[in-house]
């Protein structure tokens, strides 16, 4: 992890094109941290992690297998392969006995029909939905609101917030009472981000999607919460900014410093287990001492 001395905080580097792979990144991000107490909390439980294959989404499988759960994750076929794969042998290690076998599902999320096929895989191999985490996400630089064309704006929504709400629709009839619902949007839909106007402002429909949702499955005890990560160190960071852009990534915040993605991910094991009991609706984050307004 970085010291945070100076702006300099990563090597300088850029991926070509989305989604961005971690097994190329330099350092690699970080999923695991020696330090983690696991205590049973998700045993018994089934979770769907979209985006799992890496950054975030990765460090959450970790935990949860840590925790008990039995995992299945979606990945961009075709794409990140080596990063699905190396994640189900991170699964597998660090798994629990009692946990059935992790499957990554290669997908396009931004379909309905998609959407309902990685459920439908995960209901024939598991028979239930406990936990669902909408996670995946692109992002892409723009300087002015003119570049956005149809096009371009149909990809990212697609991703970003039309997954969420065909994942959630096809998953919904097999949860049960006290099920979880997480998804994660981002610091930049409350503060705002002038070069990701496309993508915050699909952050910020996913913050209005999760309180309009807990809402409406509150009167079924299934909880709906979100998290919001400032800047960590994941593929969409290489992958979206220059070489300059990324190796001063996460300076501007208060601590100087990009997170890890094991340091975001225990609030997704807390709000999906009973600890978070009494909360939905709400929003967490782990964004380093931005000051968010809502």
């Amino acid at each position: 992890m970085s010291s945070g001395n100076g702006n300099n905080q990563f090597p300088p580097q850029k991926q070509d094109g989305q989604p961005g792979k971690e097994h190329v990144m330099d350092p690699n991000p970080q999923y695991m941290n020696p330090n983690y107490k696991p205590a049973d909390k998700l045993k018994g439980k089934v979770a769907l992690v979209t985006g799992g294959d890496s950054g975030i989404g990765r460090a959450i499988c970790y935990c949860f297998a840590k925790e008990g759960a039995t995992i299945a994750l979606t990945y961009v076929k075709g794409q990140e392969e080596k990063d699905a794969s190396d994640t189900i042998k991170i699964i597998n290690e660090a798994k629990t006995k009692d946990s059935k076998d992790p499957i990554a599902i290669p997908t396009d999320l931004g379909y309905d029909a998609n959407c309902k096929s990685v459920v439908d895989v995960v209901i024939g191999k598991y028979g239930r939905i406990d936990i669902l985490i909408n996670n995946a996400a692109e992002q892409y630089m723009c300087r002015t609101v003119e570049e956005i064309d149809e096009t371009w704006l149909d990809r990212v929504f697609r991703t970003n917030i039309y997954s969420h709400f065909f994942l959630t629709r096809h998953t919904l009839p097999h949860m049960k009472e006290g099920s979880s619902i997480i998804n994660t949007t981002s610091v930049n839909a409350y503060k705002g981000n002038a070069t990701l106007l496309d993508y915050t402002s699909t952050k910020g429909a996913i913050v209005s999607f999760t309180r309009g949702l807990a809402l409406q499955l509150a009167p079924k005890n299934i909880r709906v919460n979100g998290v919001a990560p400032g800047p960590v160190w994941t593929p969409l960071i290489p992958s979206s900014f220059n070489e300059e852009k990324t190796s001063k990534f996460g300076s501007e915040c208060p601590m100087k410093r990009a997170a890890q993605p094991y340091e975001i991910a225990p609030s997704y094991v807390f709000l999906a287990s009973e600890d978070s009991s009494y909360f939905t609706g709400q929003v967490l984050h782990p964004n380093g001492g931005m000051i968010v307004n809502a």
